[in-house]
């Protein structure tokens, strides 16, 4: 990008990074340079906006030159950064994680309406803390997310990736929610201690579950299929492989009238709906581009006894 030059303006930087990230058709282009220059220069969107005067260092140039190149090959910009933000937090990400999307907040904003509306539930009435699951928590989005807006809650994660784990461990270290938040390493509620005796009462159960049908690989993009974890993109040859595992699961955990809550795509919405027939008050909400992207569904509240 600027070979030969020892300096060069923030800005002039910012516009010849996004003019070859364009010709190397890398999409969002001025996003990604931007994204990058912030990382280089450990500074936010603003002192770019703030500084377009500035100049950049030799080392600057280099290493912003470095990561342009790492980004072409289609690495994602979230990997090189190490960071990404979800619902107002920065979290750490790695190859060991998906990188979570803005999608999945309207699975957080589900789960909070719902909690919301939840003040007669069998939990509030004799004044013990929701009991919330985050299924396959990846770096940890969901659930830091829920604990960042529900105080009084008890969060519980769960991964099959230890090395997922890891970072979403680091990330509650980071925002100072290690105490609220009891990771489990599993294959779905596997992992859960507990799972079979009676304390296993959730109010909520909610996931971003894998759900990409092997047949529409060549539909995803290629920096996801090349470099984000397989296993928590793909879920099998339909896509609902591992929420067909799930609902059965989270309905033995969930207390009568506990919600599921989870994020699915526009080609799965029928197969979920069919699965989910014996359950409550199901409903599906799409996302901003209409796309069908979050179910929730309540176990059925068990029936009050009659004398005769």
């Amino acid at each position: 990008m600027s070979s030969g030059i020892k300096t060069v303006q923030l800005r002039q930087a910012l516009r010849n990074a996004t003019e070859h990230l364009t010709r190397e058709r890398v999409p969002s282009p001025r996003l990604n340079a931007e994204l990058l220059l912030m990382f280089t220069l450990d500074g936010d969107r603003a002192y770019l906006y703030a500084h377009p005067e500035r100049e950049l260092t030799a080392d600057e140039i280099s290493r912003y030159d470095d990561a342009l190149a790492r980004r072409i090959t289609g690495i994602p910009a979230q990997y090189i950064t190490g960071h990404r933000e979800f619902w107002g937090l920065d979290l750490i990400v790695s190859p060991a994680v998906l990188i979570p999307r803005p999608e999945t907040e309207h699975v957080i904003e589900t789960a909070l309406a719902l909690a919301k509306n939840n003040s007669q539930s069998i939990s509030q009435k004799s004044n013990i803390p929701l009991r919330i699951i985050d299924v396959g928590t990846g770096a940890g989005a969901i659930a830091l997310a829920l604990a960042k807006d529900l105080p009084s809650a008890e969060i519980h994660a769960t991964d099959i990736s230890s090395d997922a784990l890891e970072i979403a461990k680091a990330n509650a270290a980071r925002h100072d929610l290690t105490s609220r938040i009891h990771f489990h390493h599993g294959d779905l509620l596997a992992g859960l201690s507990g799972l079979d005796t009676p304390h296993a009462d959730f109010d909520f159960v909610v996931s971003n579950p894998p759900y990409v049908g092997e047949s529409e690989e060549d539909q995803v993009r290629l920096d996801v299929r090349n470099f984000e974890p397989r296993n928590a993109v793909f879920a099998g040859p339909t896509g609902l492989e591992v929420i067909e595992r799930l609902i059965p699961q989270a309905e033995k955990v969930l207390r009568p009238g506990g919600w599921l809550v989870f994020e699915i795509s526009g080609t799965i919405v029928d197969g979920v709906l069919r699965l989910l027939k014996e359950w409550d008050e199901v409903s599906v909400r799409n996302d901003l581009q209409g796309i069908a992207r979050v179910t929730a569904a309540r176990k059925k509240s068990v029936s009050p006894a009659t004398s005769d």
